[in-house]
This record gives structure tokens, sequence and C-alpha cells, in this order.
């Protein structure tokens, strides 16, 4: 073997792992990049929706549930609703959609509680729909996005607490909602807390790479 020779046979190994430890360390650059910018990026997503106001007409104005106590909203609830109110008086939508189902012992649901509280506020009954399904936001938008494709509608106006508001809108989004955010602005909820915050990034994240894969749209198309 020549001395030529040898030094090309050295050489081919060395520029092997020299290519494998550039691939390796590139995606090793890559995951760290993603589990930095990906939680960032949901963070992000949360506290903008959180402070968007979004009074785009829409077909209904969606109430997400939250406690009740004996037929009695919990001022979550009633934060809620009241904002709901509020956006159905300014024609931002002709309808109204409680949703939300009860817990062990409930004599009531957290959609029917809704419905009659926004009755005795001055909605008329026949534009309100309580949907007393779901447990979690998932189960609950899933039920208003069946009511919302039996009657042809196809957006919606999603109330719920500021920090909850980029989870609601990207499930809805992903069930074929047109859907658009406005959050309660006062009332128990409306905080923007650290602890609020987290606890939804976490939800968020755990939307776009767990629960978005198994989800059909149901409205339009």
């Amino acid at each position: 073997m020549t001395a030529g020779t040898q030094a090309v046979t050295v050489a081919a190994p060395v520029r092997r792992w020299s290519v494998l430890w550039r691939t390796l360390a590139w995606g090793l650059a890559v995951l760290v990049a993603l589990a930095v910018l990906l939680p960032a990026a949901a963070a992000l997503r949360v506290v903008t929706a959180a402070r968007q106001d979004d009074r785009t007409p829409t077909d209904a104005v969606v109430v997400l549930g939250a406690a009740q106590f004996d037929g009695r909203p919990s001022p979550v609830l009633e934060a809620r609703l009241a904002h709901a109110g509020e956006l159905y008086r300014e024609g931002v939508a002709p309808h109204v959609v409680t949703v939300g189902s009860n817990q062990p012992g409930d004599r009531t649901t957290e959609a029917a509680v809704g419905a009659e509280w926004l009755v005795a506020a001055g909605v008329p009954r026949t534009d309100v729909t309580a949907v007393p399904v779901g447990h979690d936001t998932l189960s609950s938008l899933t039920a208003v996005a069946h009511l919302m494709a039996s009657r042809g509608w196809t957006s919606a106006t999603l109330v719920t607490d500021p920090a909850h508001e980029a989870r609601s809108l990207a499930m809805a989004r992903a069930l074929g909602i047109s859907a658009h955010g406005s959050p309660t602005r006062s009332g128990s909820g409306s905080s923007l807390t650290v602890e609020y915050v987290v606890r939804e990034t976490e939800g968020l994240l755990y939307f776009w790479l767990v629960e978005r894969r198994t989800i059909t749209p149901l409205v339009g198309g």
C-alpha cells in the first residue's frame, strides 16, 4: 500500500465521522430550538388572544361553561354570561349558545343555568340554546360544532376567560368553525395571571402536539 493510498483510506472514515457529528449537532440544535420556540410561541399566542376583542358579526355567541352551584352560576360563569349578553345586545350575533354538562350529584347543568341567566337578563328565550354536554373545552366545542352543523351555522364568537381564549379558538377552528374571540374584560377569571397563562400555554402545546391530529372538522366544507 502506497503512502497516498493509506492517507485516502484514513481520511475517508474521518470525513464520515465529521459528517455524522455535524448532522447530530444540527439535529440537537433543532431540538433545542423547538423546545424553546414552541413554548414561547404558545405563550405569545395565549397572551395575544387574551388581549383581543373581536366583535366581527357571527352566527352565534358561544359561552364556554364554568361551574354552577345548585342552579346559580359561579362568579366566573356569570362574568362570561354578562359579556355574552353585551355582545348579543350589540348585535354581534343573533343567537347565544351556552354549553357545559354537570358534575355528579348536580341537579342541573352549566348550559341550562347559563341559558336561564341570559333569559332573566333580557335575552329572548328563542335566541338562546343550551347544549348540556361537555366536561372539558374540546368535548364542549365538539358538541357546539354538531349543533352549528345541524343549523347551517359556520361562525361563532367564543366567550371565555382571557387566558383560555387561545386554546378555545384553536380547538374551534380545528372543528371547522370560523371562530372569533371576545374574552371577558371584568369579573372573576378575567385577570391574566402568570399561573393561568402558564397553565393555558401547557394546554395549547398539548393541543398542538397531541389533540389536534385526532380532530375531524364538523362545520363547513
